[in-house]
């Protein structure tokens, strides 16, 4: 696909440079720290994901939105990090037209779901505390993955038309400056001498339908879930109910918060340094996919009594216990 849409330009485009920190100094230790976020995020996703794997209990719609958030933080973190650690670490900074076009593709796509993947779980929070006596006939297995596998063709048949739209531009010099850390979208269709307002139009598009639409129905889904918990008699009740969504309040905001501030002060058209916008993107793209998982692991009662049933499972018998087994 890459090399195809990538046959459709019509410049001598070779490559895009990519600047990165202009003015940050000792920015190389940032990319390091970056590659240990990478590391604690392969671990603590993995961790998630076996335990969620390994136990049939947990074979619910609910654990299934969590799986997929865990693949989708795994998937945005592979396919960002890795690449920014060769080309600042080892000053390989001249990235391939169409490796460039493959990692706008993929980091877009994953950022995207992961918006979509949490608007996912507050529809099974919704389901479960609006509807609790028809939840298993309403929100089944099979209807979980329908839903979950819609948003990824969704997503990537999106991006598909972005990248499209980007190997249509023409590019003056060989080598574009790309002012940013990866191929992203802003800064690499800004480079062009043809028109990009088509470009301008589809970003747009992505930021209502990818960003605010989701950010708008959980809104709604949980004003719906307050309606529902003010209706339990017992604050006790109601507290228990609400507690199911905490750690989903707590991924809603970590994921979101940094998005929109970053996405008004862009409309707002304020002065932003180039240094401050990257360093503020890249940790609201790195640091998500690796809180998640830890917070909801540590916030859900489920998930820990696993993981304390898998560690019971793993420790050796007692020496006594191991006497009487051998007699």
């Amino acid at each position: 696909l890459f090399k195809q849409l990538a046959a459709m330009e019509i410049n001598t485009t070779v490559g895009f440079l990519i600047s990165g920190f202009q003015n940050l100094q000792h920015s190389d230790y940032y990319f390091i720290f970056l590659a240990f976020i990478y590391l604690a995020t392969l671990i603590a996703n993995i961790i998630l994901m076996s335990v969620i794997w390994l136990s049939e209990c947990l074979h619910t719609p609910k654990y299934m939105a969590v799986f997929n958030l865990s693949v989708v933080d795994l998937s945005i973190s592979t396919a960002l990090i890795p690449k920014c650690i060769h080309q600042f670490l080892f000053d390989s900074r001249l990235v391939l037209y169409e490796t460039c076009l493959a990692q706008l593709f993929f980091v877009h796509s994953f950022y995207a779901l992961e918006s979509l993947s949490l608007v996912v779980m507050s529809y099974e929070r919704l389901v479960s505390i609006c509807f609790p006596l028809r939840s298993s006939t309403i929100s089944t297995n099979t209807r979980m993955f329908i839903i979950i596998v819609f948003c990824w063709v969704l997503t990537f048949s999106y991006f598909i038309v972005v990248l499209m739209f980007i190997a249509r531009l023409s590019f003056c010099r060989p080598v574009p400056l790309i002012k940013s850390y990866f191929c992203d979208h802003g800064p690499v269709f800004k480079e062009a001498c043809s028109s990009y307002s088509a470009n301008w139009t589809i970003a747009s598009v992505y930021t209502v339908t990818f960003i605010f639409l989701p950010f708008a129905l959980i809104i709604i889904s949980y004003v719906c879930i307050i309606v529902a918990l003010s209706r339990i008699a017992s604050a006790q009740g109601r507290w228990k109910a609400f507690k199911t969504c905490t750690a989903h309040l707590a991924l809603v905001v970590i994921f979101f918060i940094p998005v929109l501030v970053t996405y008004m002060i862009v409309w707002t058209n304020l002065p932003v340094d180039t240094d401050s916008r990257i360093l503020n993107t890249s940790l609201a793209a790195t640091l998500p996919p690796l809180l998640n998982p830890i917070i909801y692991t540590l916030k859900t009662e489920e998930v820990m009594e696993q993981i304390k049933n898998f560690l019971r499972k793993q420790k050796p018998a007692p020496l006594s216990d191991r006497t009487k087994q051998m007699y």
